[in-house]
C-alpha cells in the first residue's frame, strides 16, 4: 500500500519542525519538508536527513518558479500531494502608520497569497483522486486583532476567509479543509517577529508617537509567552490529529487561549468586548503621550 504524501512548508524550525518530527515518527507517511534555501542546514542540525520516505527541498514560498517546480516534481514522481500543510509564514510587528506598501505586500504574499497558490497547484491531483487534506496554519490573530500587529492580522484574516470558502468548494471532491489556530506558545518566537524600518525606529526612539505602543505590547506578549503552558509540540499534536481525522472540522483551536478568546468574543456584546480589551492593554494610560 502506497503511503499518503504530506507536504509541509516552513518545516525547518518552530512549529513546522515539530509537525515534521511528529509525522516522521509515525512512519505512516511519505513526507516532503521545505525550508528557505538559507535554512536547509537546519534539517541536518536536527537529525533529519533524506530517505525513502523523506524528501528535503528548498522553497521560498513567495517564489512562483520554486512553487511550480516543487509541485511539478511531486506530481511527476509521486502522483501528487495528498496532505498539504501550509505552515510557512512570519509576522511584522508594526502599527498601521509604520507599514510601507512594500512591507504590506511582503506580509500578504507570505501569509496569504503564497499559501493559496500552493493550494491551487495541488488541487488538480487531489480532485482527480477525489480525496486530500489541506491544513492551513492560521493564528489567534486570524480571529482577533491586536495593536502593533495590524498587517499580520490582515494576512491571517484573509487566509481564514479564503479557507472557509474552500471548505464549501472542495466538499464535492471529498477534500477536507481545516484551519488550525495556535494562540500564545511558550517559546522565543517573540524574538523572531520582524519589524519594519519605521517600527524599528519607533521602538527605539522614546519621543516617537508610537513608542509606548511597541514597548508595552512587546513586554506584555513576552510575559504571556513565557507563562503559557502550550508549546509547539502541543499544536503539532493537534495538526497530526487533524491529519488522521476522517472528517475534521473547519477550525481547530491549537491552544486553550484560542477557545477562551473565541468564547469571550462570541458571548459579549461587540462594543463591550472591545472596550474591555482596550482597558486591559498594558499601561494604556501612557499611550499617545
Amino acid at each position: 500500500m502506497i503511503k499518503d504524501l504530506v507536504l509541509i512548508t516552513g518545516a525547518s524550525a518552530g512549529l513546522g519542525l515539530e509537525i515534521a518530527r511528529k509525522v516522521i515518527a509515525s512512519e505512516q507517511y511519505r513526507v516532503v519538508l521545505t525550508a528557505r534555501p538559507n535554512s536547509m542546514a537546519r534539517f541536518n542540525d536536527n537529525g533529519i536527513v533524506e530517505s525513502d520516505n523523506i524528501m528535503l527541498r528548498p522553497l521560498d514560498i513567495t517564489s512562483p518558479d520554486m512553487r511550480l517546480d516543487l509541485i511539478t516534481e511531486i506530481n511527476e514522481q509521486h502522483g501528487g500531494v495528498d496532505i498539504l500543510i501550509n505552515n510557512a509564514g512570519f509576522a511584522f510587528r508594526s502599527v498601521v502608520e509604520d507599514v510601507s506598501e512594500e512591507n504590506r505586500l511582503l506580509q500578504m504574499n507570505t501569509n496569504f497569497r503564497s499559501p493559496m497558490e500552493m493550494i491551487r497547484l495541488c488541487l488538480p491531483k487531489m480532485r482527480s483522486k477525489r480525496k486530500g487534506k489541506i491544513i492551513n496554519i492560521s493564528s489567534m490573530g486570524g480571529q482577533m486583532a491586536m495593536p502593533t500587529m495590524a498587517v499580520y492580522s490582515a494576512s491571517k484574516f484573509a487566509l481564514e476567509g479564503a479557507t472557509e470558502s474552500l471548505w464549501y468548494e472542495l466538499k464535492p471532491w471529498n477534500i477536507k479543509v481545516t484551519l488550525v489556530q495556535p494562540g500564545f506558545i511558550n517559546s522565543k518566537g517573540f524574538e523572531k517577529v520582524k519589524r519594519t524600518e519605521l517600527s524599528q525606529l519607533s521602538s527605539t526612539e522614546k519621543d516617537a508617537a508610537y513608542h509606548q505602543h511597541y514597548i508595552n505590547m512587546e513586554n506584555f506578549i513576552e510575559r504571556i509567552m513565557k507563562l503559557t503552558p502550550s508549546t509547539s509540540k502541543t499544536v503539532a499534536r493537534k495538526v497530526f490529529k487533524v491529519m488522521k481525522h476522517n472528517n475534521p472540522p473547519l477550525r481547530v483551536a491549537g491552544t486553550l487561549d484560542v477557545i477562551f478568546f473565541k468564547l469571550v468574543r462570541t458571548c459579549l456584546p461587540q462594543r463591550f468586548y472591545h472596550w474591555i480589551l482596550y482597558k486591559f492593554l498594558p499601561n494604556i494610560n501612557k499611550w499617545g503621550k
